[in-house]
């Protein structure tokens, strides 16, 4: 059965320029408990927000707003927009499909390319790849984030471009810390695939060529939250750690005092 996310204040506002923006209060835990509303957010990038956008975003009393994109992502779409009073902290995290030359024949290639590097399932193939290995080669950096939450940045938003996989993957360690139900962590990233929230993708000149059926179907395993991409990264928590706790408190080194601040500051 699908978990349903409860309804927070701050669900769907009318953003022009920052897709996929969401309040995940509201998803519960394993001990009866739900996520504050208004304590952490999560979007794509706010390089493109506009000033209705920035008004919005400056309403919510954010410390600070965690950027997980990289070099190249700044390159192509710019820095965030500056958020007054507002702490940017910036953590790049490897692509999901890392590499610049990869996502050239993404942006730029033919549907003979596409269908070597994405063809029979390898684009999905890569993607659970990735998700796993964020997990595996990414603990100082998830570890910097919920010790950072745990000791003074709520409210916080975390984004990467899209706001699907490596936010989407920071938000799900950060929901595990504070106990919340995987099958609500996984709802909650599938919401990424609502119309109003998905990434634009872009291809070259746009032009009706570019967005055949066939080279929008080869790039969809990019583009969409898929359930299986996370369970893979929970996955990859259970046969790396043996499970949460373990990995909590070895993989990010979590105190149980500084999880203890975490879920107080996090949860009603």
């Amino acid at each position: 059965m699908t978990q349903q996310i409860p309804q927070s204040p701050y669900t769907e506002p009318a953003l022009t320029g920052v897709r996929n923006f969401r309040d995940v209060g509201g998803l519960p835990t394993t001990d009866g408990r739900r996520v504050k509303s208004g304590r952490l957010f999560r979007s794509g990038h706010l390089a493109h927000a506009t000033e209705s956008d920035a008004e919005f975003l400056g309403s919510l009393g954010l410390h600070t707003v965690f950027d997980f994109r990289n070099g190249a992502d700044h390159a192509l779409e710019g820095q965030d927009v500056e958020l007054p009073g507002v702490r940017n902290v910036g953590i790049p995290l490897s692509d999901p499909a890392d590499g610049r030359e990869f996502w050239r024949m993404v942006r730029d290639g033919d549907v003979a390319q596409l269908r070597g590097i994405l063809g029979d399932g390898k684009g999905a193939a890569r993607m659970s790849r990735s998700y796993r290995e964020m997990i595996r080669t990414r603990t100082a950096e998830h570890s910097r984030v919920v010790h950072a939450l745990a000791e003074d940045s709520v409210p916080a938003l975390m984004h990467c471009a899209a706001g699907k996989d490596r936010a989407g993957v920071s938000i799900a360690v950060t929901l595990l810390a504070l106990g919340v139900e995987r099958e609500a962590i996984i709802a909650d990233y599938l919401e990424s695939n609502a119309p109003h929230n998905r990434y634009r993708v872009r291809r070259g000149t746009d032009t009706p060529e570019e967005r055949a059926p066939e080279v929008m179907e080869l790039l969809a395993p990019l583009f969409d939250a898929r359930a299986p991409y996370l369970t893979a990264a929970l996955e990859t928590i259970d046969e790396e750690w043996g499970g949460v706790e373990r990995y909590l408190a070895e993989g990010l080194g979590l105190a149980p005092e500084t999880l203890g601040r975490l879920r107080d500051r996090l949860l009603d």
